[in-house]
């Protein structure tokens, strides 16, 4: 007899997951054979940034997450270089690239140590390891007590990379220095040597304790190798991550147009009218309750599939790292970007000239449109803009968790996290530790998909005109 299970929220990501799945025995085994995935609470960014000047948008679009901010400062100023003809600076564009490396390197380590590794290692009896599913935990002693080690280590190797950021972007999280036409920041000689300090630290971690304990934790769990299987994309640039796409895990990789991505709202809350439109042309309209729909997340897809962005895409895509596609192997591809990001930046932080301009003031015009691509650490995302009078007249922002974690599409095809999910094994229904290890390899950051709540009964609730600046 079939079971559903829902794990409401989901923990140890960023942001409200909720996850319903359907296990029934199939051939012998108990396993998952229907999954839904569905964004709790709904965003509201694109309707926030509309009236005001697109100068606001980095700033603001920075606060959809406090995890991943730098990406999204990157994707707006791109954006509004393209719409602007800006001119950017090769000073501007590095310390915008070592900012977003140091992103990615705090976050990949946050997501392996602290947000993953609980799936499969016991803990110490105190918070943060308890209260946790006991089940399936396969380390020794001696294994386990050194990644409780490593998770300690860990947690100052996060605030290095913080620190070794906020040299050229002020502060991180929501570095103020991202700006269309270059950067607010100057490199000095004791600002290179700080950053060459930092990484000097960060990449033996990575090199010799980070890999060092993925790939334990593959041999321990080799049967992860073949569980939480799915497709895979990447739409980043052309430098150190190669853009392009793969279909069911080939060797071949394909262009990207990005005129073939659109974004299915049939089981989104959302007006229907918007269903399957370009990002450059869609809307943000909440329609709530809808018939058939059950997450705030969008589905983008690219000419109608769906398909799977981060890490183990950009990996891929780039033959760094091909050896499949499942649970595992997204971890073992996110800590060898890492390494493979750090190596980068010890190169770029060389091509930094003291005194060298960092910024060309463009000018603004009152119209256009245009979008800015990059890669977050949790994979492809886009933003899309459009100018009237000067102003933002429409905003759109395609995140890595809304393609990993979309709802079905108009086809009643699955998003790619819901996908992985079937035929996953579930010892225990009860404690379905499996389908929480699938969801967490994909590194789910719900902050960049969702945002505001229901008040209370009796709570109030103030509607408040657009403020024009």
């Amino acid at each position: 007899m079939a079971t559903i299970a829902a794990i409401d929220p989901v923990t140890r990501i960023e942001g409200h997951l909720k996850v319903e799945v359907t296990v029934d025995t199939v051939a012998g085994t108990q396993q998952v054979v229907d999954a839904r995935a569905t964004g709790t609470l709904f965003r509201g960014f694109e309707q926030i940034l509309v009236g005001r000047d697109p100068g606001d948008a980095q700033h603001i679009t920075e606060r959809v997450c406090g995890v991943c901010p730098v990406s999204h400062g990157l994707a707006s100023v791109k954006a509004q270089d393209a719409c602007f003809g800006a001119r950017v600076p090769a000073n501007a564009r590095i310390m915008r690239n070592l900012v977003l490396g140091a992103n990615y390197l705090q976050s990949h380590i946050l997501h392996f140590y602290h947000l993953a590794a609980q799936d499969f290692v016991d803990g110490p009896d105190m918070a943060p390891w308890q209260p946790s599913w006991r089940a399936d935990k396969r380390l020794g002693a001696r294994s386990g007590a050194a990644l409780v080690d490593h998770y300690v280590t860990a947690l100052a190797m996060r605030r290095k990379a913080h620190e070794m950021g906020a040299l050229f972007g002020g502060r991180l999280p929501h570095p103020p220095t991202y700006v269309a036409g270059g950067f607010t920041a100057r490199p000095t000689a004791a600002r290179i040597a700080a950053f060459r300090g930092y990484l000097g630290k960060l990449i033996p971690f990575i090199e010799d304790v980070y890999i060092a304990d993925v790939e334990l934790l593959g041999k321990v769990y080799d049967d992860y190798f073949a569980i939480g299987r799915g497709h895979l994309d990447a739409t980043g640039d052309r430098k150190l991550l190669r853009r392009g796409r793969i279909v069911d895990a080939s060797r071949r990789v394909r262009a990207v147009d990005v005129a073939a991505i659109s974004e299915h709202v049939s089981h989104s809350w959302y007006a229907d009218a918007d269903d399957r439109l370009r990002p450059s042309s869609g809307r943000t309209d909440p329609q709530y309750p809808k018939d058939g729909a059950y997450s705030w997340l969008k589905a983008p897809r690219y000419g109608a599939r769906p398909y799977e962005v981060g890490p183990l895409a950009r990996m891929w895509v780039n033959g760094d790292y091909r050896r499949g596609v499942s649970v595992m192997d997204r971890h073992v591809a996110r800590a060898l970007e890492a390494r493979k990001v750090a190596r980068a930046m010890r190169a770029w932080v060389g091509n930094l000239v003291v005194g060298g301009r960092v910024y060309v003031k463009p000018t603004v015009p009152s119209s256009g449109s245009a979008r800015g691509l990059t890669e977050a650490p949790r994979g492809a995302l886009g933003h899309w803009l459009r100018l009237s009078g000067g102003r933002v007249s429409r905003y759109q922002i395609v995140t890595p968790t809304c393609w990993n974690a979309s709802p079905r599409d108009a086809g009643g095809v699955r998003g790619p996290l819901e996908q992985a999910l079937v035929g996953t094994p579930v010892a225990n229904v009860d404690e379905p530790i499996e389908v929480l290890r699938v969801i967490h390899s994909f590194d789910p950051c719900l902050s960049c998909a969702v945002h505001v709540m229901r008040p209370a009964k009796r709570g109030v609730v103030f509607a408040v005109d657009h403020v024009h600046g």
